[in-house]
């Protein structure tokens, strides 16, 4: 570790929905789904739903995770959840990702249940022991995935790059606030990013941050994906280190060391860089007054972490 970080800011959206302001027909329609009553369900810590995220205990004593959207009130979440679907009923099963066990979409809710997992998130700040676990999970993981189990057809765009979108006088200003160094950067920032080369033939999950993470006591279980895409293999570690750096790891020893990243290119990482960061701020400069404010500080913490390690690297880039 290099440093004496928070970890990650609070990790939960602030729209969550509760399973008692589920409408009794959809509970119910869920319990004849599953062929039991709930007995219990406990809404979860991590990620930044709109929709439901329950963990479910049942009539017979075993417990199920459940997701659910509507497709009116959270449209967006609702589409991920079609999306994850399509993902994870075609995930090979030596995958560490939850089973997918049913699935309901009447055009109006979307539903997943999937098997429940019994661990935690890691704690944050990140603890060396974890972080370790991690790390070494993410070579298997790629290693289950490549070559990607679906189609190229399958997967939405990769959420990467915004930079050349924070070009106007007026929004160069509003990015000036969060990054001095992004704004006074930003037409090689742009140039970075257009000619950034991320291509592969690995699925990635697409979000891999600790909200995504469950450890049990053997396994290292990545949850939640609706964004993955098909890209260099390198590119899921990327994205954690970055996130790590908020606990205070330095992620350059990690990244010249680990098997995923010690044959990339400098100029891949980063060009990675620059599309993670680039997203993630121009998300956070973007924003609107009816955004989630969990959301923007969560994009802006992370998009910071990632353009600060950019920054650290940028006189060997020049």
């Amino acid at each position: 570790m290099s440093g004496t970080g928070a970890g990650m800011p609070a990790q939960t959206g602030s729209r969550r929905l509760m399973w008692d302001a589920l409408p009794p027909a959809v509970r119910k329609q869920f319990e004849l789904l599953v062929g039991q009553r709930v007995v219990a369900a406990v809404s979860q810590p991590g990620g930044f739903s709109e929709g439901l995220a329950v963990r479910a205990r049942l009539s017979d004593g075993s417990g199920v995770f459940v997701k659910a959207a509507h497709v009116l009130t959270a449209p967006a979440e609702a589409s991920h959840h079609r999306q994850e679907i399509a993902i994870s009923q075609r995930l090979p099963i030596d995958a560490p990702v939850p089973r997918l066990l049913h699935v309901h979409d009447d055009g109006e809710w979307v539903a997943l249940v999937f098997e429940e997992i019994p661990g935690n998130l890691p704690a944050q700040p990140w603890q060396r022991d974890d972080l370790d676990r991690v790390l070494a999970a993410i070579s298997d993981l790629v290693n289950a995935l490549t070559p990607a189990p679906i189609d190229a057809s399958l997967p939405a765009l990769p959420r990467l790059g915004g930079w050349a979108d924070l070009t106007q006088p007026v929004v160069r200003e509003r990015l000036r606030a969060l990054s001095g160094w992004a704004a006074d950067h930003l037409d090689d920032l742009v140039a970075l990013e257009s000619g950034a080369d991320v291509a592969g033939s690995t699925l990635l999950h697409g979000d891999l941050y600790p909200f995504n993470l469950l450890l049990t006591p053997d396994r290292v279980v990545v949850i939640d994906w609706p964004h993955a895409w098909i890209g260099a293999p390198f590119c899921d570690l990327v994205t954690l280190l970055s996130s790590a750096r908020l606990s205070g790891v330095d992620p350059q020893p990690i990244v010249e060391s680990h098997p995923l990243t010690r044959g990339a290119g400098r100029e891949q990482i980063d060009g990675l860089l620059a599309l993670h960061s680039g997203f993630l701020l121009r998300g956070a400069v973007s924003a609107g007054p009816d955004a989630d404010p969990n959301i923007v500080a969560m994009m802006t913490a992370l998009g910071l972490a990632s353009v600060h390690w950019l920054a650290d690297r940028w006189p060997t880039t020049k």
